[in-house]
């Protein structure tokens, strides 16, 4: 690279750093970081304590991204000086050692520019996740199965926590349906991409004459709201019906032995939430209507969604063909999506976890539809 190519460079690079800075509202987050030690400082705070949890994984994480801006911002101003010296003084060659730094810099910024995908207002919440089997007995529900597997894979490799809420199991094989929360930074940035219509055609397991199915099913997923949130939903106690039974999980202590497992019922959309696998009763039911609120934010989202659609004359219904995504094991091998045009041909990969070129192909493709 010539010297005044490498000049030109550099300073572009320095221009986007600060750009991004701009967009990902670094000075914000920084006040944000003293409000939030301000609010860990107060006496009651670890009253609530799954708030304070809540708070202090938020505190961490924005101290994280302000240190890594922080230091890319320090790293290229640092960099600028040493081109723009070597430039104007002669008798010191310093290009091949700025060229080396220019090259790390320029990589470095490459993968944060990716996290500027996830700058959603809830891209670093944790996620609430249900899978549920479609139309198609037994193979819709080995589908089901195969589907959580393949997402607790992919959160294993990521070192994301995953709880079991609730969970049907079919009567032969597989599972109706599963509630699960996943915890982890940008849990639900990265799994959004997963929310849909799963598509699946194989040859079937399950049929003695080998013919071939096509299974559906779906994943929904949702962020994960804390009750110290400004977007917590207001719900009436007389909107709610509320079942307490006994769980009925694998076994261990207290299982099948007390009432501790709770339905919430939102009577007037029908939304239902089931949680048994805490402890208590009490801890089943917080944990059930912070999924609530969860979902019930998701549906006020989705209302509006589909009347701007209509007004549009846009609007698409949400049925079993409408699928994001298709896993193709016979006759080839390949899984593609429909939305981002993503495609592979080694689905055991993909259904062993392998997600991440589907979620940052969704993201940039989600990134080009608002544009």
């Amino acid at each position: 690279m010539k010297e005044h190519e490498l000049v030109k460079e550099v300073k572009g690079l320095v221009t986007r750093v600060n750009e991004l800075r701009d967009l990902l509202s670094i000075e914000q987050k920084k006040t944000e970081i003293q409000s939030l030690k301000t609010l860990s400082a107060t006496s009651d705070f670890w009253y609530y304590r799954d708030r304070a949890q809540a708070v202090l994984r938020r505190l961490a994480n924005l101290q994280k991204e302000i240190a890594t801006w922080e230091k890319l911002s320090a790293d290229a101003a640092a960099l600028a000086e040493i081109v723009t010296l070597d430039e104007d003084d002669q008798t010191v060659s310093l290009r091949l050692e700025a060229e080396r730094e220019y090259a790390g810099l320029r990589a470095r910024l490459e993968e944060l520019e990716f996290k500027v995908l996830l700058a959603g207002p809830h891209d670093a919440a944790n996620a609430v996740v249900a899978i549920h089997a479609g139309a198609g007995g037994v193979d819709a529900q080995d589908w089901a199965m195969m589907l959580l597997r393949m997402l607790t894979r992919f959160c294993d490799r990521q070192k994301w926590r995953v709880n079991i809420l609730d969970e049907s199991r079919g009567e032969q094989h597989g599972i109706k349906s599963v509630f699960l929360e996943i915890e982890g930074e940008y849990a639900y940035g990265y799994l959004q991409s997963e929310h849909g219509v799963h598509r699946l055609v194989r040859i079937s397991p399950f049929d003695a004459e080998k013919m071939r199915h096509t299974s559906f099913a779906m994943i929904e997923v949702i962020p994960e709201l804390a009750d110290a949130t400004e977007d917590t939903i207001w719900i009436s106690p007389g909107d709610l019906r509320i079942d307490v039974y006994r769980s009925g999980g694998k076994g261990g202590q207290s299982v099948n032995t007390t009432d501790s497992a709770v339905r919430i019922v939102h009577l007037p959309t029908g939304i239902t939430v089931t949680c048994q696998n805490e402890r208590s009763q009490l801890q089943n039911k917080t944990k059930a209507m912070q999924v609530l609120r969860s979902k019930l934010r998701q549906y006020e989202q989705a209302k509006r969604e589909e009347e701007r659609q209509i007004l549009r004359g846009e609007f698409t219904e949400a049925a079993w063909g409408n699928q994001i995504r298709s896993y193709v094991l016979h006759p080839y091998k390949m899984v593609k999506d429909h939305r981002s045009d993503y495609e592979t041909s080694d689905p055991e990969a993909v259904l062993d976890g392998e997600l991440m070129p589907f979620m940052e192909a969704y993201l940039r493709y989600r990134q080009g539809q608002a544009a």
